[in-house]
């Protein structure tokens, strides 16, 4: 990790004892995450009382904003099998200070008439050109898994579900729209998913009126299969999908989703595999774009560390979706340390652009990455940069506490926090939803979605470091291939 020389105040050059005492303490101070002074907030809770979920429990959020609205989406009282008793929102006007949350009506059996058993995989966009919040996830029922779409003009009141696939086979979806008027696609939404339980390819919808409608599932040209895209849309209106098959890979289109390119590699992946947590070793992608439309995608990887033992977070960047950067390492902290970093949430500020773009991440991480189920901690962190991820702040602790993974409610894939995380600005200020879980009590979980009352910064003067001259090591793997099912949703039993 590249740092600047340390020199006194007076300009002149500290002794070469002093300067390597101090770059000890900055090495030391990072191995483990600096506790941060947030005061976190609790901004939803499961009320359900359902006997097929595991109740007080909330997992996997998304997050959207649009002036000083920010909508957060997740599942609320996870169903072991798959999905939720539901999907909830909880939704800030006024730029993070309060929040309000619900549930969306009509989706499940539990609220509002819904017919499906469960929910799942929350995904929340604005469609600027319509002025429509879009709320899209899966519908679990014993016939199959459906992707729908609930739309809001407010962020609080929402539509009952209308179904963009009925074909009852789908899987890690993702949705966005283009919002830069100058587009001749400029109002355009779009729709990902991943046919899982049937051929596994990739399918792309496109709505032209605010999610009312949706055209057929359309495929890449080569067929591809893959997951947990996550589609951005340039200044022009190409649409870049980047998502994760046997590596990073993307595809794109030009013409506003009638068509859709074949894939493309655009990074290698490679991940060290702790399997105590469901999608602790699951390298998905979180994208952003700034105001320029340079595009931004993060994920895990152990490519960096010696015999692949435990996971950063690396970043790469595109201005036009077909070329990428090299992958490089966040340095949240040292490359000595073990500390496994995992689930990264990216926020790009869409102010901001180029050298002085706004990142920031929110991530879950292990201090100790070779921890069993019974010694793995989870903690939420996060890292941020100003000048386009050239820098990063050290990673601090958010003070969610030291998770015990017995805490977590059992997924069909293992105890489950999320498959993604997500952070976003508001009035140029970052906030990350991420899911708190705490020791049981009375019987029921403890585990809830939660924000921070202040915004995720660094202070001016804090240290910020850089990456640059670290290589990736060649030849390295980990110690089992990364499990691309893990994520996968299935359709619950009816309710009782």
């Amino acid at each position: 990790m590249n740092r600047n020389s340390l020199k006194s105040h007076s300009g002149r050059n500290i002794p070469a004892f002093f300067t390597m005492f101090f770059v000890f303490v900055i090495a030391l101070a990072m191995v483990a995450p600096a506790q941060a002074q947030f005061t976190l907030v609790k901004i939803s809770s499961d009320s359900f009382t359902d006997s097929d979920a595991q109740h007080k429990t909330e997992v996997e959020p998304d997050t959207y904003s649009w002036g000083s609205t920010m909508v957060a989406a997740f599942q609320v009282a996870r169903i072991a099998p798959g999905g939720g008793a539901d999907l909830g929102f909880s939704t800030s006007t006024d730029g993070g200070k309060t929040w309000t949350f619900g549930s969306l009506p009509g989706w499940t059996v539990n609220f509002k008439h819904g017919s499906a058993s469960a929910a799942s995989d929350a995904s929340v966009v604005y469609d600027a050109k319509h002025k429509i919040w879009l709320i899209q996830g899966l519908l679990l029922g014993g016939a199959g898994v459906n992707l729908a779409v609930s739309r809001s003009q407010d962020g609080l009141h929402w539509s009952p579900p209308i179904v963009i696939d009925g074909n009852e086979v789908d899987d890690k979806n993702w949705i966005t729209c283009d919002n830069t008027p100058t587009s001749k696609f400029y109002g355009h939404c779009y729709s990902e998913w991943d046919q899982a339980f049937s051929t596994g390819l990739i399918k792309m919808s496109t709505s032209h009126d605010g999610g009312l409608t949706w055209s057929a599932g359309v495929g890449t040209a080569d067929n591809a299969g893959g997951s947990g895209a996550e589609p951005l849309v340039l200044p022009n209106g190409t649409v870049v999908v980047p998502f994760l098959g046997f590596n990073m890979q993307a595809f794109t289109s030009t013409n506003g989703g009638k068509s859709w390119s074949s894939t493309f590699q655009i990074a290698p992946v490679n991940v060290f595999g702790n399997g105590n947590v469901r999608s602790d070793s699951l390298p998905f992608p979180s994208t952003g774009i700034d105001k320029s439309g340079k595009l931004y995608v993060v994920w895990s990887d152990c490519s960096f560390r010696s015999g692949c033992s435990t996971n950063d977070l690396v970043m790469i960047t595109s201005t036009n979706g077909t070329k990428w950067t090299n992958p490089v390492r966040i340095p949240i902290d040292p490359l000595t340390s073990t500390v496994d970093h995992f689930i990264p949430g990216l926020g790009v500020d869409r102010s901001t652009s180029g050298k002085t773009a706004h990142l920031t991440a929110t991530y879950y991480y292990y201090p100790v990455a070779s921890c069993s189920f019974s010694s793995c901690r989870v903690h939420v962190g996060f890292t941020t940069s100003t000048n386009g991820g050239k820098t990063w702040t050290a990673g601090k602790d958010l003070g969610a506490g030291a998770m015990q993974v017995s805490w977590l409610p059992n997924s069909q894939n293992g105890p489950m926090l999320a498959d993604y995380l997500s952070s976003s600005y508001v009035n140029g200020k970052v906030f990350g939803v991420f899911m708190v879980a705490k020791a049981p009590s009375g019987g029921k979980f403890n585990e809830a979605a939660y924000t921070t009352k202040q915004p995720l910064e660094a202070s001016a003067d804090e240290p910020r470091f850089s990456s640059r001259g670290e290589k990736r090591i060649p030849n390295v793997h980990s110690n089992r291939p990364f499990p691309r099912n893990q994520g996968e949703e299935r359709a619950s039993p009816p309710s009782k």
